[in-house]
């Protein structure tokens, strides 16, 4: 009995995906575990599998279509089998779609054909036609006739022929008009040739780029949703953020220390980025303002820490959330981060897992990046941003030393949090990495 394939929800918020791929063709043996299509939300990319064996009889979609979950993708049966109960709106719905489209075609095919101009421009030592408004103009702009290209009647130059050269640069300065004779490229105003350039060796010209100026393509759902959200953010938030650095040196003690020793205690390859988020849910814990969602005409206090981390995927900045972070040890929050991670970077994150965050932090130190104002993810109050490790200097006990610092840049929502909240949060989350050791205590 023939069995359709729906589009599989994929979240409780989900409620279409984009067909990206398809990986049978109608009229293919399907096998259970077999791969049909791969589909994509607004955040990670998915691939459905056959639940059934038999062959594939129709696609009731195509790639690109965007379609609801739990409508039918496919149909799987015996060969010959009817499938009219199955396939009959989805056939109504593309007939719809090829009438539609037809004065669409229709219209394309009585566009007229663009009129090419000719190749060639006049020759200096040709009898020029020129209309009396083309003469004018070119009187007026000092244009190079020689370099006009007639698209009038019988070869005539006319006005815009006039345009298009001044457009292109071929002028004459009025006191090199009598002695030129065509063929130069100008270094006057404008590109207009001068007497200089009648005396003197060519310019040399620049040259002549062949190949396509540009490429357009379309902006992909990950795209969009970013643009939205990053334009909603800015639009409806007074942002302000506030820099600060700290001493990284116990930091990158420890950070030496778990590589050194840390496989005998049984701890993962902690990374000074874990050690951040490590330190971010723990600080936050004492900053509720911080750690809060701006709903219009109300702030909502959150009791754990939801926190966001930026991820930088192939698609796109997805941002996976851990939730209640505050509750793992250093050693737990590394693997969970790099778990959510990962997931994002190969798009198999779920999409309840991009949402509901109630803190973020993005970091770019990895690219060299000393400064920078993070954009915040609504309706979130904060958003930190972590910068790359610099040498600085500092007098300890009269003598100039230098000290690794690594910057901090706090982006906060000023309608939720005044300044001075959110400079004691930057300060104690400063505190807490400079000396990372007792905070694990």
């Amino acid at each position: 009995m023939a069995q359709a394939v729906i589009m599989p929800r994929q979240g409780q918020s989900v409620e279409s995906c984009i067909l990206t791929e398809i990986m049978k063709k109608e009229g293919d043996k399907v096998s259970v575990g077999d791969v049909l299509f791969s589909c994509e939300t607004d955040k990670a990319t998915f691939e459905v599998e056959a639940e059934v064996e038999g062959t594939l009889l129709k696609w009731l979609a195509e790639e690109g279509d965007d379609v609801p979950v739990l409508e039918n993708v496919c149909i799987i049966g015996e060969a010959g089998e009817d499938i009219s109960g199955l396939a009959g709106s989805s056939d109504q719905g593309g007939a719809e779609e090829a009438s539609e489209a037809k004065p669409e075609v229709k219209a394309e095919a009585e566009k007229p054909a663009e009129v090419s101009a000719p190749a060639a421009t006049a020759q200096s030592g040709d009898t020029l036609k020129v209309s009396p408004r083309a003469k004018n103009l070119a009187q007026k702009q000092n244009v190079d006739l020689s370099k006009a290209v007639p698209t009038g009647p019988q070869g005539r130059i006319i006005e815009r022929d006039v345009a298009s050269a001044a457009a292109q640069g071929f002028k004459v300065t009025t006191a090199a008009e009598g002695a030129y004779a065509g063929g130069r490229q100008g270094t006057g105003l404008g590109g207009a040739v001068t007497t200089a350039d009648l005396n003197g060796p060519a310019a040399v010209q620049a040259p002549v780029f062949t190949g396509e100026t540009f490429v357009d393509e379309k902006l992909s759902n990950v795209r969009k949703v970013i643009a939205k959200s990053m334009h909603a953010s800015l639009a409806n938030m007074a942002q302000l953020t506030m820099n600060a650095s700290f001493d990284a040196t116990g930091l990158l003690d420890f950070r030496r220390q778990v590589k050194e020793s840390g496989e005998a205690f049984g701890l993962q390859n902690i990374t000074i980025n874990d050690m951040i988020l490590y330190a971010v849910a723990k600080t936050l814990k004492q900053h509720r303002a911080c750690n809060a969602h701006f709903l219009d005409d109300k702030i909502r206090y959150f009791n754990t820490v939801n926190l966001g981390i930026a991820v930088d995927t192939e698609r796109g900045l997805l941002v996976p959330t851990v939730f209640s972070a505050e509750g793992y040890s250093l050693n737990d929050l590394s693997i969970k981060a790099k778990q959510t991670i990962e997931q994002a970077k190969t798009g198999k994150i779920s999409p309840d897992l991009l949402k509901d965050g109630t803190f973020t932090v993005t970091n770019l130190g990895a690219l060299g990046v000393e400064s920078f104002t993070p954009v915040i993810n609504p309706p979130q109050t904060c958003i930190l941003g972590v910068c790359a490790i610099t040498e600085k200097v500092k007098i300890v006990n009269g003598q100039v030393t230098t000290y690794p610092s690594m910057g901090l840049s706090l982006t906060f929502d000023h309608r939720a949090i005044d300044g001075a909240p959110a400079a004691r949060f930057l300060k104690d989350l400063t505190t807490n990495l400079s000396n990372f050791a007792m905070l694990l205590v």
